[in-house]
């Protein structure tokens, strides 16, 4: 995996550099670093505690869009085991962009679904970025439908740019398919548990979005619209998207004081990126704890409980 580093990352990797540099050095020359190298490891630990408490919104933005964070295929093969993936919506076609399937989780049987992106050019077309069409939206829910079923959990795993706004997916009725979606999934009579992993922009992250519980990875974001497109309409300069990150308040500890997600998921030190298995361990077992709660609820109390988490949402009074 090529290795990209933010700039705020920068200082981090300089203290790694040097420590590899000496341990080369060290098992070359056959000589005595070992004390040295352990200052740099704690100067390195000490740092990234400090980088990472301090991030602005922006810089979360910029880790929920790191190229070598994990994907929804790397959650699934570190997660789920038995797992069967299926295709497409029984009346276009398939649709790379998300991965749905069923397996088990834990012993437990789950369907699960997620955008998936690609660290390589090929894989990125063939993906479309993450950005779905309406017969991925209708493919999430033929699974959806069959979880429903068979009475299994649904688990959906959010990282996406947005819908895809082409012509195609319009003439074939992208936003009836995330309209439809919205209603089926509030009325879906089994657990729906939703993890924003990476990005959660716009009706692309909704159309499989709506559950008993939102959880939200720490470096993630989850908005109507980017922070780009949000500066190149208000301040019609996209280059003002750190600017528009504060103002619009996208990330995990905004969205849980404004009771839009129900929960924010630690990442292993220096960010998910850093450690797939580690972050899907965390993934899973916050999914496991949820399932332990939400399957003790019958049916028609967990339906009618979705609708009214999602009516409140917005809600004001003078």
């Amino acid at each position: 995996m090529a290795q990209f580093v933010l700039e705020f990352e920068k200082p981090i990797l300089e203290i790694e550099k040097r420590i590899a540099e000496l341990r080369e050095f060290s098992d070359a020359e056959d000589v005595e670093l070992q004390k040295e190298i352990e200052r740099l490891q704690t100067r390195a630990q000490k740092l990234r505690l400090e980088v990472y408490s301090k991030l602005t919104r922006w810089q979360r933005v910029q880790l929920a869009r790191h190229p070598n964070r994990p994907y929804t295929l790397d959650y699934i093969q570190n997660m789920v085991g038995d797992f069967i993936e299926l295709h497409g919506d029984r009346a276009f076609g398939d649709d790379p962009a998300i991965v749905t399937g069923i397996g088990k989780m834990g012993g437990i049987p789950v369907a699960i679904m997620g955008h998936q992106k690609a660290r390589d050019t090929r894989e990125k077309i063939r993906r479309n970025f993450g950005m779905m069409n309406p017969e991925g939206y209708r493919k999430a829910l033929r699974v959806m439908k069959l979880a429903a079923r068979f009475n299994r959990p649904i688990i959906s795993l959010i990282d996406t740019p947005g819908a895809y706004p082409g012509l195609g997916a319009e003439e074939r009725g992208q936003a009836e398919a995330i309209a439809r979606n919205l209603f089926e999934m509030a009325h879906l009579p089994v657990p729906i548990i939703i993890v924003i992993i990476g990005e959660g922009a716009s009706g692309g992250a909704l159309g499989i979005g709506v559950g008993d519980r939102v959880l939200m990875m720490e470096n993630t974001w989850f908005s109507v619209i980017t922070p780009e497109g949000c500066a190149a309409i208000l301040y019609r300069d996209s280059a003002n998207a750190p600017q528009a990150a504060e103002a619009m308040r996208v990330t995990p500890p905004d969205l849980l004081e404004m009771k839009v997600i129900d929960r924010i998921l630690p990442e292993p030190p220096g960010g998910a990126h850093n450690d797939h298995s580690a972050a899907a361990e965390i993934v899973k077992e916050a999914i496991l704890e949820e399932l332990a709660l939400l399957t003790t609820i019958k049916a028609d109390e967990l339906v009618r409980m979705r609708i009214e988490k999602y009516a409140q949402m917005g809600v004001w009074r003078e």
